[in-house]
C-alpha cells in the first residue's frame, strides 16, 4: 500500500470513484510514472519532477493541473489537444475541470495524460 493508497482510502469526495478511476489510468500510461501527494492531492510524473497533479479543493472540485515546468525554461511540456480540454492559466501550467464529467472526458484525458507524459520524457 502506497502513501497515495492510504490518502484516497480516507478520503471524502464526491468524484472518488471517478478519481481513483482517473489514476489507474495516469498510473498505466507509461511504467517510470510515479506518484505522491501534493496539495493534498494525488500528483504524477516522472522522479521529483511533477507533471499532472489533481485538484480535489473545495470539496466539489476535480481538476487535473498539467505542469508545464519552471515558467522561465526554454520550451517546456507540449502536447497536442484536439479536444480543447486545456485551459492555460499560466505559461506554466494547464488545468482541466473535470466536475462530474470525469466518464464522458476520460478516453480524451487518459490520451492527453499520456501524450503530456511522453512530451516530458522525450523533453528530458
Amino acid at each position: 500500500m502506497t502513501d497515495v493508497d492510504t490518502y484516497l482510502d480516507a478520503l471524502h469526495h464526491p468524484h472518488l470513484a471517478g478519481i481513483r478511476s482517473l489514476r489507474a489510468a495516469i498510473l498505466d500510461a507509461g511504467p517510470r510514472i510515479v506518484e505522491r501527494i501534493k496539495w493534498n492531492a494525488p500528483s504524477f510524473g516522472l522522479g521529483a519532477d511533477d507533471l499532472v497533479t489533481m485538484r480535489l479543493a473545495p470539496k466539489d472540485a476535480f481538476q487535473l493541473v498539467f505542469h508545464r515546468g519552471v515558467a522561465k525554461q526554454a520550451g517546456g511540456v507540449t502536447v497536442d489537444d484536439p479536444a480543447g480540454l486545456l485551459d492555460w492559466k499560466a505559461p506554466d501550467r494547464a488545468v482541466v475541470d473535470i466536475g462530474a464529467r470525469e466518464t464522458e472526458l476520460e478516453p480524451a484525458l487518459i490520451a492527453l495524460v499520456r501524450g503530456w507524459i511522453a512530451a516530458a520524457s522525450s523533453a528530458g
